[in-house]
C-alpha cells in the first residue's frame, strides 16, 4: 500500500495555518490486521532499504520528531523503524539542556549526534526546541550565556531560523538527507491521553507534570510550530505535518514518508570488480573443498 505524502507536506514559502489542517483522518486501514500487515510490508522494505544505505555508504538519513507532549513520538519510532538493524540506526532522545551543553552554541549538542554514513539517525526532538520551547520561554536565551547585544528579540528568531537552514543546507550537500515529522495530536486527544496515563497504573511513569504547565502554552506553541515550518521547511529538507490523533494512521504515513525517502537515493551495492570477483571465486573453490 503506498500512501500519497505530498500532501502533509508544507511547501517552501507557503504559510502554515495548524487550525486548518486536520489531526485526524480517514483510516488508512481497515481493520487492526490490516494495519499490521500494512505497517509490516513497510518495516519489511525499509529493512531492506537500510541494509542498501549501510552497504552503499554514501549517504545518510536524518528523521527529526517534533511535537506536543503525548504525540506518538516515541510509539511511532518503536514501530516504524521495529525491523531496522540496530547497527546502522541511532535513536537520540534530546531533553532539557545541561550545562555543557548550554555553554556552547544552540546546535552543538545536536552536530555530535547527527548519523554516519550509511546510517539512519533519529532525532526525538532536536535543534528545534531552540525555536519552539525558547521561543515560547524567552526567559531561557537569558540562561544561555549569550552576549546581550545578540539577543535582540527582533533578530535573533529569525537568525536561528538562518542558521538551521544553513546547517541543513550543508547537511544535505554532503550526503545527509532530512525528513522532518511534526505529529499534529489535538489538545482534547492531548488531555485524553495525559488522563490515561494518569488512570492507568503501568503508565503513570509517563505523566509529567511540567507537561501539564506546558499544556497551558498550547496557542503560543502553535504559532511557534507554524513561524518554524514556514521558515525552515525547504524542498531539500520538508517538514510534514502528520496527523497524529490515531498513532495508527501516524505510523504508517511516517513509515511511507522515510520509505520515499530513501527510495529517492541512488544506492547500489558495491560492486567488487573482475579482480574482486575472481579472487571470491577462487576462495569458494576453496572453502567447497574445506
Amino acid at each position: 500500500m503506498t500512501i500519497e505524502i505530498d500532501r502533509f507536506r508544507v511547501r517552501e514559502g507557503k504559510r502554515v495555518r495548524l487550525k486548518d489542517l486536520p489531526t485526524d483522518i480517514k483510516d488508512l486501514y481497515k481493520s487492526k490486521d490490516d494495519y499490521e500487515l500494512i505497517l509490516a510490508d513497510h518495516v519489511r522494505e525499509l529493512s531492506e532499504l537500510q541494509t542498501l544505505l549501510y552497504a552503499h555508504h554514501h549517504y545518510s538519513f536524518l528523521l527529526i520528531f517534533q511535537a506536543m507532549d503525548a504525540a506518538g513520538k516515541d510509539s511511532c519510532i518503536k514501530h516504524v523503524m521495529s525491523g531496522v538493524n540496530p547497527q546502522g540506526c541511532l535513536v537520540h532522545s534530546f531533553k532539557r539542556p545541561s550545562g555543557e551543553e548550554r555553554d556552547h552554541d544552540f546546535l552543538w549538542r545536536t552536530t555530535r549526534a547527527l548519523p554516519e554514513r550509511g546510517n539512519i539517525g533519529i532525532f526525538n526532538r532536536s535543534y528545534y526546541e531552540e525555536v519552539l520551547v525558547v521561543k515560547v520561554h524567552p526567559e531561557f536565551l537569558q540562561g544561555q550565556g549569550i552576549p546581550v547585544e545578540l539577543l535582540d528579540e527582533k533578530k535573533v528568531w529569525d537568525e536561528r531560523y538562518r542558521s538551521i537552514r544553513d546547517l541543513e543546507g550543508h547537511l544535505n550537500r554532503n550526503g545527509t538527507r532530512i525528513a522532518k515529522i511534526f505529529l499534529h495530536v489535538s489538545k482534547g486527544e492531548q488531555r485524553r491521553r495525559f488522563l490515561k496515563r494518569i488512570d492507568e497504573a503501568d503508565k503513570n511513569w509517563k505523566f509529567n507534570v511540567e507537561d501539564m504547565a506546558e499544556r497551558k502554552y498550547w496557542k503560543q506553541y502553535m504559532q511557534a510550530y507554524e513561524e518554524c515550518m514556514e521558515a525552515t521547511s525547504t524542498k531539500e529538507s520538508p517538514w510534514y505535518v502528520v496527523p497524529a490523533d490515531d498513532k495508527k494512521d501516524a505510523q504508517i504515513v511516517v513509515s511511507q514518508i522515510v520509505l520515499d525517502s530513501l527510495r529517492k537515493l541512488k544506492m547500489s551495492f558495491p560492486d567488487p570488480g573482475d579482480a574482486g570477483r575472481k579472487k571470491l571465486l577462487e576462495i569458494r573453490k576453496e572453502l567447497e573443498k574445506a
